[in-house]
């Protein structure tokens, strides 16, 4: 048995006594009874009342077009991905200004379609590839020779 969602029921519930001929105070206060502090407010069951008074019983939220679905747009993803290229301290709120969107969406575009953080002030791949990995214990190689050299240099010293 597939499992219903909570305000599912409370809707539900509130077009049964609607059908059953009762009025929203009258389906508020059986709501609050059984469902106590869970139960919808006043105003949520007024409203479900005149959405099914009209023959409106979807249970979803219509959508709403003054609002933008989303800005994560490939354009834009290219646009903060080139500015952490060219800058790699960039802040996320520069990038966000810079766009004219907000520092939230600029931060979720970062972390999960860019998939950077920030290490030590600068943006950073999460994950490295097979070329970078190399890079990276190569790297890590001539540092640990060179300032293992100086060590020994130092050592002799003393």
């Amino acid at each position: 048995m597939r499992a219903i969602s909570t305000t599912y029921r409370r809707e539900l519930s509130s077009s049964f006594f609607l059908l059953q001929g009762k009025a929203p105070k009258e389906i508020h206060a059986i709501l609050t009874e059984t469902l106590r502090e869970h139960a919808p407010s006043y105003a949520t069951v007024k409203n479900w009342v005149a959405q099914f008074k009209r023959g409106d019983f979807s249970t979803c939220d219509a959508p709403r077009p003054e609002r933008p679905k989303t800005v994560t747009t490939p354009e834009i993803i290219d646009q903060i991905h080139e500015l952490i290229m060219d800058d790699r301290r960039i802040s996320a709120k520069s990038i966000a200004e810079q766009l004219g969107i907000s520092r939230e969406w600029v931060g979720s575009i970062i972390h999960e379609d860019l998939d950077v953080r920030k290490l030590s002030a600068k943006w950073v791949p999460k994950c490295l590839n097979a070329d970078q990995e190399c890079q990276r214990c190569q790297s890590c190689e001539q540092f640990w020779n060179f300032f293992g050299a100086i060590q020994m240099i130092s050592c002799r010293d003393w």
